[in-house]
């Protein structure tokens, strides 16, 4: 089996194996999650998630199954890296499973950050790693497990609008196995440093819809 398919397989498994929680939440606990967001998580992560510093994510439009799945690591302290130390685990540490789900599901519907724009030649190089990979590396395209518009896929993150500077930071995390990202090791190994500047370039111009579309500028 190729790459592609054996990725694709994998992530469907994933998908598969995560359970819904949103539905499970009380309405006491999403109040409480709404207060949490708007008086402490904003603080670093902004108003309604789309963050205004490249230090902090936006978390704004996340899929819920996601920020399930890192709030539990920080929480548990399995997600390792420097940043997750720094900001994440007293954060998370207090949270219970009810309280992750409730914020997963604040952030998951809330409006998405807008698309930046970037270098219109690095936007096209990344966005053609995104769809199509590197096939001379053996790398599958981003597209096949993070959605065809970078609109996440379960526990796959949603990628579009996000800020360039924090997903290059992760990628190096990642290839360097600082945080544990067992699909994604495999996938970027051999991804050069310039490669992953192009893909966090396209991906931070992507429209605020989840359209794809590079925000105006690049086209």
């Amino acid at each position: 089996m190729n790459a592609p398919r054996s990725l694709a397989l994998a992530a469907a498994l994933l998908v598969a194996a995560i359970p819904v929680h949103a539905q499970q939440v009380t309405p006491e606990a999403r109040a409480a999650a709404d207060r949490l967001a708007a008086t402490v998580c904003s603080t670093c992560h902004g108003t309604g998630g789309r963050s205004t510093s490249p230090t902090f994510p936006n978390l704004a439009a996340q899929t819920a199954p996601y920020l399930e799945q890192q709030l539990k690591a920080f929480r548990d302290q399995t997600r390792a890296d420097p940043d997750a130390q720094a900001y994440m685990w007293g954060m998370a540490a207090q949270l219970n499973d009810e309280a992750i789900a409730a914020l997963a599901a604040h952030y998951a519907a809330q409006r998405p950050a807008p698309g930046q724009v970037g270098d219109p030649k690095l936007v096209s190089q990344g966005r053609s790693i995104f769809e199509h990979g590197v096939p001379a590396k053996g790398i599958p395209a981003c597209a096949t497990c993070h959605g065809d518009r970078a609109q996440g896929n379960g526990p796959f993150p949603r990628l579009a609008g996000q800020h360039p500077e924090y997903l290059l930071k992760q990628l190096l995390v990642i290839q360097n196995a600082l945080r544990l990202a067992p699909v994604m090791h495999g996938v970027i190994q051999y991804l050069s440093k310039d490669q992953m500047h192009a893909v966090a370039e396209y991906l931070a111009s992507m429209g605020s819809r989840g359209s794809g579309a590079p925000a105006a500028g690049h086209e």
